[in-house]
Parts: C-alpha cells; sequence; structure tokens
C-alpha cells in the first residue's frame, strides 16, 4: 500500500489513502491520468504553462511538491519540475492510491505535498485479449468546421497470458486529438492538435514458491502543435509550435518470502525523457530547443517477520537525475551541457497495532550530492471501534516532515527570451523546501453510506518561486531569477460522503476548503481556489445500463502576485452512459461538459475550462480463455 510501503487493508491504514479503481475507471471511460483524477475531492488539475498538458495540486502545494509513481517508482517530469498527467495512458492500470500531506519519509524529495501512485493490473494466466475505440466530435468547434467531424479519436489493444508461472502481456494506447478553433477559418487554435501513443510489454515469472520477478517496459510518444498569434503592431503574426516527445521506461521488480525471516524486495528504474520543440513565426523558425531528463532509481526494502504486534520495514535507495538541454544549438544550463544531481537514501519504519490502536512510525536520511544531509520523520497514528450495529469509525491523525531538492532547471536554467523583453535565470545557490504536514480525519461506515472529514495543514519553509519583485533590467531586458524567497501556509477542510441508497443508486458529494498564503506577503497564493466541490451519481439500471453523472465546482482565484485580479469561478457536468450487450462486447458513450462551460478567451484572466462541449461513443471487446 502507498500510505505505508507494506501490505495493508485500506480502512486500517494509519494514513487515510483515496483511491480510483478500476470500476471508476471503466465507467468515467478515463483514458490518461489527468482524466482519472479529475474526479477525485480536493484534487485541482491545471494546465501547464507553456505546453499541452496538466498538472496536480493538492492541499494547495503544487505540481513540484506532488510525486507521482508508477509501481512505486516516479514517473519523469516533463518539465524538469512537474509530471504532466496527460501523458500517461491507462490500458494497464487496475487502481489509483492518493495519499495526502507530507510523505517525504516514505519517498523521499519532492513527495512535500503527497503522492499519487498508479498501480497497473497483475497479468493473468491462460489468454485474454482487449480492443476498445473511441471516436468524438466539439460542435462548433472542430477544426474542419463541421459539427459532425470526428476531431478526436482513441484505440486501445491488449492481448496477455501464460501458465501460472511464466505470464505475459502487450497493451498499446494511440489517442489522437485535433484540438478546436473556436472559428474555423482563424489561424489560432486554442485547443493544440496532439497524437499521443504508449506501448507497453510486461512479464511476470514466478521463479519459485517463495520467488517472483517482474519486468516492465513502456515507451511513450507525443507529437503536438500549437497556433497562436503576435500581436507586432501594426498586425498580428501567426505562430506556430510543434514538440515530439519520447519517453522510454524499464523497470525490474523482484521479491524473495521466507518463511521465518520476512520478506525482501528489490527494485530498479531507468527512464528516459526527451523534447524537441520548434517554434515558427509566419515560416521562419525562431527557436529550436531539445531537452533530455534522465532519472535511473534502485531500492531494496526488507520487511521484519511480525515480531509481538509489529512489523519493522528498512530499506535503502539511490537516485540519479541528469538535464541537458539546447536551443538553438547552445545549452540552456549556466555553464555546462549537463547537469547531475544523486541521492543516497536510507529509511525505517515501524507499525505497530495495539488492540484498536495502529501507530506508524517512520524516518528517512537522505544524502543529496549538492545539499548534503536531511532528515524526514512520519508519525502517524489510527483508532477504530465498532459504530451503530454493522459500521466502524476510525480516527487518524498524522505528522509529516515534507523536504523537496530544487529541481536542476530551477537551479541552471536560462530562459532567454529576450526578444521579448526577459529572462528567466536559474539559482545555483537555492536551499531546499521544506514543511511540516499536520492532518486529523474522521471516517464513518456502514453498509452503504460511508462519511469523512480530515482538517490539514501544511507549514512550507523556503519556498521557490520566481523572484519578480527583484528583476534586474539590463540593455531593456528584465532579468528574473528563482530565489528562497517566502514561507507559506496552506490550511482547509475536505469532507465527502458516500450513500449508496438504493441497490441501484448510489451518490458520492464532496467539498474542500483551502486557505493558501504567502506568509512574507500577506498575501493568498495564486492559482489556489478556496472552494472546490465534486459531485457524483450512479444508477445501475436495468438491461445491463449504467448511468452516471460528474460534477466539478471550483471558485474564483487569484490570477497573479502583484494585482488583486481574479479568474472567475466555474462548474462543469459530465453524463456517461456503458451498456452491455453480451459478456464480451459493450458500448459506451458520454458528453463531457454537457452544459459547455468554456472560458473567455478575450480576456488573458479566465482560467475556466478549455474545452466546450465534447461529445463521443465507443466500443470495448474483451474475450478470455481460462488456463487449463
Amino acid at each position: 500500500m502507498t500510505a505505508t510501503r507494506t501490505l495493508q487493508a485500506q480502512s486500517l491504514a494509519p494514513v487515510r489513502v483515496e483511491l480510483v479503481d478500476a470500476s471508476e475507471l471503466q465507467r468515467m471511460h478515463a483514458q490518461t491520468l489527468a482524466d482519472a483524477l479529475e474526479n477525485v475531492p480536493g484534487l485541482q488539475l491545471r494546465e501547464i504553462h507553456g505546453k499541452s498538458g496538466h498538472e496536480l495540486l493538492l492541499q494547495g502545494l503544487s505540481g513540484d511538491q506532488v510525486l507521482v509513481l508508477i509501481n512505486g517508482q516516479p514517473l519523469a517530469t516533463s518539465t524538469g519540475s512537474t509530471v504532466d498527467l496527460d501523458q500517461y495512458a491507462l490500458a494497464e492500470v487496475e487502481r489509483i492510491e492518493i495519499v495526502k500531506g507530507a510523505s517525504s519519509a516514505h519517498y523521499g524529495s519532492a513527495a512535500m505535498g503527497g503522492v499519487v501512485n498508479v498501480i497497473t493490473r497483475d497479468v493473468s494466466d491462460g489468454l485474454s485479449l482487449g480492443a476498445r475505440f473511441e471516436g468524438g466530435s466539439r460542435p462548433g468547434q472542430n477544426p474542419g468546421g463541421e459539427d459532425a467531424e470526428a476531431s478526436a479519436r482513441s484505440f486501445q489493444v491488449q492481448v496477455e497470458g501464460g501458465t501460472p508461472a511464466l505470464r505475459m502481456r502487450l497493451a498499446a494506447d494511440q489517442i489522437n486529438d485535433d484540438g478546436f478553433k473556436l472559428h474555423p477559418q482563424d489561424w489560432a487554435q486554442p485547443g493544440d492538435r496532439s497524437r499521443r501513443q504508449q506501448y507497453a510489454a510486461e512479464l511476470n515469472w514466478q521463479a519459485a514458491p517463495a520467488l517472483s520477478v517482474q519486468l516492465n517496459h513502456n515507451r511513450y510518444q507525443e507529437d503536438d502543435e500549437s497556433r497562436y498569434e503576435y500581436y507586432a503592431a501594426p498586425a498580428y503574426i501567426d505562430q506556430r509550435r510543434t514538440e515530439d516527445i519520447e519517453r522510454i521506461r524499464s523497470s525490474v521488480d523482484a521479491g524473495y518470502v521466507w518463511q521465518h525471516a520476512g520478506a525482501l524486495s528489490v527494485s530498479a528504474l531507468d527512464e528516459r525523457y526527451s523534447s524537441h520543440s520548434v517554434s515558427h513565426s509566419q515560416a521562419a523558425v525562431v527557436t529550436d530547443r531539445r531537452a533530455h531528463i534522465d532519472q535511473q532509481q534502485w531500492s531494496v526494502q526488507w520487511d521484519a517477520p511480525r515480531w509481538k504486534k509489529q512489523l519493522l520495514s528498512i530499506g535503502i535507495e539511490q537516485r540519479h537525475e541528469s538535464l541537458r538541454q539546447q536551443s538553438n544549438g547552445q545549452s540552456e544550463l549556466q555553464g555546462a551541457g549537463e547537469v547531475r544531481r544523486r541521492g543516497d537514501d536510507v529509511f525505517v519504519q515501524n507499525h505497530i497495532k495495539l488492540g484498536q490502536h495502529s501507530i506508524l512510525a517512520g524516518l528517512r536520511a537522505q544524502d543529496d550530492s549538492d545539499f548534503g544531509g536531511h532528515v524526514a520523520p512520519k508519525l502517524a497514528w489510527r483508532w477504530g471501534r465498532a459504530w451503530h450495529q454493522d459500521g466502524q469509525i476510525h480516527l487518524r491523525a498524522s505528522f509529516g516532515g515534507g523536504y523537496r531538492v530544487p529541481n536542476l532547471k530551477e537551479r541552471h536554467y536560462l530562459f532567454d527570451h529576450s526578444a521579448l523583453g526577459y529572462q528567466v535565470v536559474g539559482n545555483p545557490a537555492l536551499q531546499p523546501e521544506s514543511s511540516s504536514s499536520w492532518q486529523l480525519g474522521v471516517t464513518a461506515q456502514r453498509p452503504g453510506l460511508e462519511l469523512h472529514a480530515n482538517v490539514f495543514r501544511n507549514d512550507v519553509e523556503d519556498l521557490i518561486q520566481t523572484d519578480l519583485d527583484n528583476a534586474q533590467v539590463l540593455n531593456g531586458v528584465a532579468l528574473y531569477s528563482y530565489a528562497n524567497i517566502a514561507r507559506a501556509r496552506t490550511q482547509g477542510l475536505e469532507t465527502s460522503a458516500r450513500w449508496r441508497f438504493t441497490p441501484l443508486w448510489s451518490l458520492q458529494l464532496a467539498y474542500t476548503y483551502t486557505d493558501a498564503q504567502d506568509l512574507n506577503a500577506g498575501r493568498s497564493l495564486t492559482r489556489r481556489p478556496r472552494h472546490m466541490a465534486r459531485m457524483g451519481l450512479d444508477w445501475d439500471a436495468p438491461l445491463d445500463l449504467q448511468v452516471s453523472l460528474r460534477g466539478r465546482y471550483q471558485s474564483d482565484e487569484r490570477v497573479d502576485a502583484d494585482s488583486t485580479t481574479r479568474s472567475p469561478s466555474w462548474a462543469t457536468v459530465d453524463l456517461k452512459l456503458n451498456h452491455a450487450l453480451d459478456n464480451r462486447l459493450s458500448v459506451f458513450a458520454g458528453i463531457e461538459n454537457l452544459f459547455d462551460r468554456q472560458r473567455d478567451f478575450s480576456s488573458a484572466n479566465d482560467f475556466g475550462p478549455l474545452y466546450g462541449r465534447y461529445v463521443y461513443l465507443g466500443l470495448d471487446w474483451r474475450w478470455r480463455v481460462e488456463s487449463s
């Protein structure tokens, strides 16, 4: 389990884990990690500045401070700082686990705000085949100008099988999106054209009753094109940017279980991420940028046998990261063609059960090649008892120390936009961010009903941001730099309710209040809405029909630190339908953004939904032969 790094029932874990399961992924027709997370209470998805994609904010902390994992191994950050959630497809995914609050004691740097862990399905034996197709349209905004145009298409195929001892899966996803235009004759295209492809292979080997080995290989490719206009008096000039992305990810996980000596797990990861973007003004190439982000990681963890209601875990971990980036043949890293960092970690935790109480105590010590040593603690407590006949009530409280080492771009980057009047310069003298995270929650459960409330507070020291107040002007060009200039505090309340009020109907409601403050400046942090709400209504109708509604609300938010301008609030509703024709074939359909709530593109301060109404239809086919 993500919260404890050990096997544990979700309801009994000292740290609360929120779950997006296979049933929800199927109901919502989720294709990417961004799709899967958009309905999770308290999670905010935000467009990544300067590219097509979304990052995640959690309890008021940004995507830089939330760690995204695939089967416990980190996913490459597409910009050198934050993960693009649109760059991972879900063909192999069984569930997604979300842990809120500082988790650096378990997962090291970048887990200061929390962790999202994507868990892939175990490969089944026998033989299984599957295929899924979807086509959709954005009426009135399709680039070709036709309302019924299939401007978005996706295809997914899987084959897996083998014997109980040796099993293999091959999977492929392809997602093509032509984007959208407000007017088909315009050059500018607010919705980027993109083609995303992901190919995956997994091998499971039960080498012996006590020894298991898992090999994974994943290749992701993306081609994007954005079109916009830049005003150079007296006219607008057509601009175009293309980007080709490739991520190659390989991992191995092995586990051995001794009858009386506990369990040993070993894992290793190699991931290489590259991007090639070209910016055009009219027909001329203005910028040709190439970036390469590599990471390698290995870890060893030993879980001791249970002793007097205690489960002790000890582990070591090592990470290597490197970054190379060039613009028009010149390095964009100050004084270097490549920058690297290395981290060596040791962690220990003990999970103690004392009657109705469960206590988790953990500690991680890191030695960073550039910043030396750091220690992050974790202490969590759970108490549970019977409630109202068949019900249960759980109280949870936790404290976690978080930290984040400055990423390589923040320290070494030279982003030269002198033609537009500014440069952003990395700062090698940056210090790590650190935080103290407090969580206190209660969960009440009985058959058909679950109620949850949690209050949180995160105190952040040395928050890294671009120092806009101390820019220097040289030859008419403003020079900005990253600096540890802020103390920040995020605090608030998370509530949720799940109620199956009849065998066929269920309702989910959630509300999150977040107060995010820059304590140095005495003002709220930008792009953090105070109020967010989620709604879900599911009906398991007759004739194998599922009908689902999902609603999202987000209040207004501060646009930038230098003004009181706020982006307006917004709300959207999605309608999803699933119908099983037989035990192999099903048809599905949906309308996203049912009421067509879209931002005002004439206002630079409106960060509402980018895409308007989207209507789609699809088929899903599955076939399986059990092993003999």
